[in-house]
């Protein structure tokens, strides 16, 4: 894997470290666009703290923001979960090669 994809995916793995932006990341996938109100009217967060949450998911390319009127809509961006997916796929590709590798050092 090179080494920008590596960053890219490292952002992605940051951003979803924390319970918070996961939890606001599985809010976002229920689809549509959502305003700070209606993200925060089912927790104790305050605005401004998923604001800042919101900007993680949004620099690890998670969310993007949307203006309408007045308002800034937040929506999930699927693109860069994909990639961290293919990420993980070619990690796991290249432990069960090395776990072969082992196996027949083993018994041969």
């Amino acid at each position: 894997m090179k080494a920008p994809a590596l960053r890219k995916s490292a952002r992605v793995f940051g951003a979803l470290g924390d319970e918070t932006r996961l939890r606001l990341l599985v809010a976002l996938c229920a689809g549509g666009a959502f305003s700070i109100a209606q993200l925060t009217a089912t927790t104790q967060i305050t605005r401004q703290a998923v604001t800042k949450h919101l900007q993680v998911l949004a620099e690890a390319g998670l969310a993007r923001d949307l203006k309408v009127g007045r308002e800034r809509l937040w929506e999930f961006e699927p693109a860069q979960i994909d990639e961290a997916r293919r990420s993980l796929e070619s990690i796991a590709g290249q432990w069960e090669q090395a776990l072969l590798r082992l196996q027949a050092f083993v018994e041969g």
